[in-house]
């Protein structure tokens, strides 16, 4: 114990400090003792519990015989598992001997029957589909069954089947006249909105392939995609077009085209698009710092979907709730699902996807029976008031993105009564690859991500691409018909993670290495366990923390730097960079959130910044990741002498703040950041601010100005007022009756955020007639 306390500088509970598992070898025959006249034998004695998890004797016998013991802790390891680790190692053991040249890591450790299950039995995902069909004929042969119902909606709009259908083939013509084409990439830059849903639609009836550019990212990343892509169409919104960049795309303003779109075709145009074609691509971090698209094909999506389908059934009568940003692959099944199902497709509000309480009162307003959450973000959804009564028609949710911690799916069970379904894939795959339903009364203490989908195999495997055996952990492998088609203008990259599949007979088949680690559990569920290298999830976004740390390096100020994941409070997982300065004074954390924030996307910016004198090193050289400290938080660590708030929109974010990090009062110099805050605590906040002061406030904007005295400043300037203070809005039933026309116009006023500042044409033709009218 001395030795202990001395040699190790931390404890984990239920672990020998030192070792874990030990290995005797007894070479002498030991079967009898003579010791004069005295003959000794050997006697089994019951011994203490083993103090290893594992324990190997190996003891001669004469005639080359062994005899082998395997001790386990019985806590760790199950009877099964201990005879599989016994099996595997007398197959190894024989493989040596009739294989002596060969290196021990290439040698047999599974059985025939084992790798025949590994490879084959829980694998046997064949399933036939429309394998000539694209996504939008799909849809198509929904309007056909029905035309009238509704499609999709959005904040008191709405579109059914035939008119969606409609100003997509219109849009589509158009868009081939322009160019567009199989396999052309068709960028789109909108908020959500009617207009989205029919340029997603339109893009595909046209032949082309979607690129989402989410117009909340800075402008230096929007110009690489663009550059990236070469698309030489672009979907946009009026209000947004100043912030693309400048270049040779053609510019489309949905939300004012309307006008000469009305006289294209409304009919189907003719497909030209065959499954091997480009549905969409989604551009996600890169190691080394620039965004790399992965671009997916008409085949696996419809697979995917197809899957979903069966697997849940949706009918006509639901409504499914699209809220995930589209830059984030599992928008594609929120959008599309849906519309090949007769459902109804319900969009959220910009920004609604942060706010929790709008979400819940819109569930309750829309019947909605089908959303997505990423775990983190469905923890604090489920902190909402009344969620069971306002919750009553969800029939499933859905979740991927992060690990679903089994605390959290308890947590689910005792908050709402509907299904609860965590299913896993990366964006080099048709969104998900494998599926579990969870079970309130299952008797794992783990989430599992399940078995593979339709058509799609799954292999854990080794560095030698050899299967590692049940319970024991190596990298996850997808092959089948959802895999992407690579990454754009990156062969390099695509050839490296797109690697031959060694298990298949069929010319080309490939697999993809996902970088996962995880392992198979004994009924061939695979649990997933973390990454082998530094890509994290935060709130469900894929991030290279390369990326990060090459453009925090590009700051002159800055000579070396390293960025981790931490979760140092369980649930609250948030980035943290450290760095070394290149003179005696380090750079400011405004200084340095400013840097990243003109290239990276709000989410990748570390919620705290680390001076150090030096990075730790292990022996070899690297940076100790684990021996970095954690960063100070709280009014002790702020490091700003306290002020009071000053005018009511700073008293108002002081209680703000301090009730959302725990502290008694908080001043209008003090960062959030440093004060404890992370992304989390981040969306809490602007729906707090938007509750008390009526503004909506983006995270990127939080992030540009992370005090109060910066932040009263932005919401002032954005007219914020406090509750109290607040003029109701006129309810339109306590009003007059309005015509047609009154109630276009009040619909208008209702929707713009300003009116007076935009001429909006609004055009309709009347049911049986050809004139078109317009009010400007």
């Amino acid at each position: 114990e001395q030795i202990v306390e001395l040699a190790t500088k931390e404890r984990e509970g239920g672990r020998q400090p030192f070792h874990q598992v030990m290995f005797v070898l007894l070479e002498d025959d030991m079967a009898s003792l003579l010791l004069d006249k005295v003959v000794g034998q050997p006697l089994t004695l019951d011994l203490p519990a083993n103090k290893t998890e594992l324990t190997l004797s190996v003891q001669a016998v004469g005639n080359g015989e062994w005899d082998c013991q395997l001790e386990y802790d019985a806590d760790l390891f199950t009877t099964e598992g201990a005879a599989r680790m016994a099996q595997h190692l007398a197959t190894l053991l024989t493989a040596s001997v009739n294989h002596p040249e060969q290196e021990v890591g290439r040698l047999q450790l599974l059985t025939q029957p084992e790798r025949a299950q590994l490879l084959i039995e829980w694998n046997q995902t064949a399933r036939d589909y429309p394998k000539d069909k694209c996504l939008h004929q799909l849809f198509e042969e929904q309007v056909e069954r029905t035309p009238e119902a509704i499609a999709v909606e959005y904040e008191g709009r709405q579109l059914t089947y035939q008119q969606l259908n409609q100003r997509a083939n219109q849009l589509a013509h158009h868009l081939r006249k322009l160019g567009v084409k199989p396999d052309t990439l068709v960028g789109i830059c909108m908020e959500r909105s009617l207009e989205m849903v029919v340029g997603l639609m339109g893009i595909l009836k046209a032949g082309g392939a979607y690129v989402p550019l989410d117009p909340e990212y800075p402008k230096e990343r929007l110009t690489f995609m663009f550059d990236d892509a070469s698309a030489p169409v672009v979907l946009t919104q009026a209000r947004l077009a100043e912030i693309l960049p400048d270049g040779k795309s053609k510019i489309i303003k949905l939300d004012e085209a309307q006008v000469y779109l009305a006289l294209e075709d409304v009919r189907n145009p003719q497909n030209q698009t065959a499954p091997h074609h480009l549905a969409y691509m989604i551009y996600t971090s890169g190691s080394t710092g620039r965004p790399k698209g992965a671009m997916n094909v008409q085949s696996g999506i419809v697979n995917r979907l197809l899957w979903m389908q069966e697997a849940y059934c949706l009918t006509p009568e639901d409504r499914v709730l699209q809220k995930t940003p589209f830059s984030f692959d599992v928008s594609v099944w929120e959008f599309f699902w849906p519309l090949l199902t007769g459902a109804s497709l319900v969009l959220a509000r910009p920004g609604g996807h942060k706010d929790n309480g709008y979400l819940a009162d819109l569930i309750e307003r829309k019947g909605i029976t089908t959303l997505h959450f990423v775990p983190s973000m469905l923890s604090l959804f489920l902190e909402q008031e009344k969620l069971a009564t306002k919750c009553r028609s969800l029939k499933r949710v859905i979740c991927s993105g992060e690990a679903l911690p089994f605390e959290l799916q308890k947590r689910f069970f005792g908050s709402l009564s509907c299904q609860l379904h965590n299913l896993y894939g990366p964006t080099e795959a048709s969104v998900d690859v494998t599926y579990w339903a969870c079970d309130p009364k299952s008797t794992l203490s783990i989430v599992p991500i399940g078995r593979p989908i339709f058509n799609t195999q799954c292999y854990i495997l080794d560095e030698g691409l050899e299967p590692v055996p049940v319970g024991v952990a190596g990298e996850l492998h997808i092959g089948g018909d959802g895999l992407a088609r690579g990454y754009l203008n990156r062969p390099e990259l695509t050839a490296e993670k797109f690697i031959p599949n060694p298990f298949s007979s069929e010319s080309g088949a490939r697999l993809y290495k996902t970088g996962d680690l995880c392992r198979y559990l004994p009924d061939g569920n695979i649990e997933y366990l973390g990454r082998l290298d530094h890509q994290v999830k935060i709130r469900g976004f894929r991030i290279e923390l390369g990326e990060i740390e090459a453009t925090l390096g590009q700051h002159p100020s800055v000579r070396e730097c390293v960025v981790v994941a931490r979760e140092d409070s369980p649930g609250n997982k948030q980035l943290v960079a450290y760095l070394v300065a290149t003179g005696d004074t380090p750079p400011t954390v405004e200084e340095l959130r400013e840097q990243l924030l003109k290239t990276l996307p709000d989410y990748m910016v570390p919620a705290a910044f680390v001076s150090l004198e030096k990075l730790p090193l292990t022996p070899n050289g690297k940076v100790d990741r684990k021996a970095l400290p954690a960063p100070e938080t709280g009014r002790l660590g702020s490091g700003t002498e306290y002020v009071a708030p000053r005018t009511p929109t700073e008293q108002a974010l002081a209680k703000i703040w301090a009730e959302l990090l725990g502290l008694e009062k908080v001043g209008i110099h003090d960062n959030f950041f440093a004060l404890g805050g992370h992304s989390l605590l981040m969306v809490r906040l602007g729906s707090q601010i938007k509750q008390h002061l009526s503004v909506e406030i983006f995270l990127r904007e939080i992030f540009e100005a992370p005090t109060i005295e910066k932040l009263g400043q932005t919401l002032e300037s954005k007219g914020a007022q406090s509750q109290t203070n607040r003029i109701p809005k006129a309810d339109r039933t306590q009003l007059l009756p309005m015509s047609f026309a009154q109630q276009r116009i009040w619909l208008l006023q209702e929707t713009l955020p300003d009116p007076a500042a935009y001429h909006v044409p609004i055009a309709w033709r009347f049911s049986g007639g050809s004139a078109w009218h317009k009010l400007q």
